[in-house]
């Protein structure tokens, strides 16, 4: 939870180095040339659109800025995430099917298991041999277990694959 605050703080660092570079760019400063000529008369031009070298100094500090935070917020290391997405999803979901086998019944727990142990996918016909029961008592126990919003039949082929929601 730590790293919350130097995300924050480069996220912001990045935000405002960004805006003061998009503004410099945008207005940029207006020069006025006062000539003077020989019979006394001052003659005023006002030139816009040029950067002054602080302007640059500004936008090359600001986009130095930019580039580190944008740098330590693309390449900051999250313990988090070394372990893959798909990973932490079926590993969250594991959990929630573990919690749920808890409150079935003894057919139901027998068929919720084996699909569990195959890895929450599993044909409808290994099914009947791993749970160790018959292909009737199976079929009623998986649309007992549909029924319920725990698993989802399709069909593929002449069978039907079982997985867990």
């Amino acid at each position: 939870m730590d790293r919350i605050p130097s995300l924050a703080v480069a996220s912001a660092v990045l935000a405002a180095s960004l805006f003061i570079v998009a503004l410099k760019l945008v207005q940029p400063a207006s020069l006025s040339v006062n000539i003077f000529s020989g019979n006394g008369t001052k003659t005023v031009t006002s030139i816009s659109g040029l950067y002054t070298i602080d302007d640059m100094l500004t936008v090359s500090g600001s986009m130095l800025l930019a580039g580190l935070s944008a740098s330590f917020l693309l390449f900051s290391n999250d313990k988090q995430t070394e372990q893959p997405v798909g990973e932490l999803v079926l590993n969250e979901r594991r959990t929630k099917w573990l919690e749920t086998s808890k409150t079935l019944k003894d057919d139901e727990m027998k068929v919720y298991q084996a699909i569990l142990d195959a890895g929450g996918l599993i044909n409808q016909g290994e099914l009947v041999g791993k749970a160790a029961l018959s292909k009737t008592t199976v079929s009623r126990t998986l649309d007992l277990l549909e029924s319920k919003g725990l698993i989802e039949k399709r069909r593929r082929g002449m069978g039907n694959v079982v997985l867990l929601k």
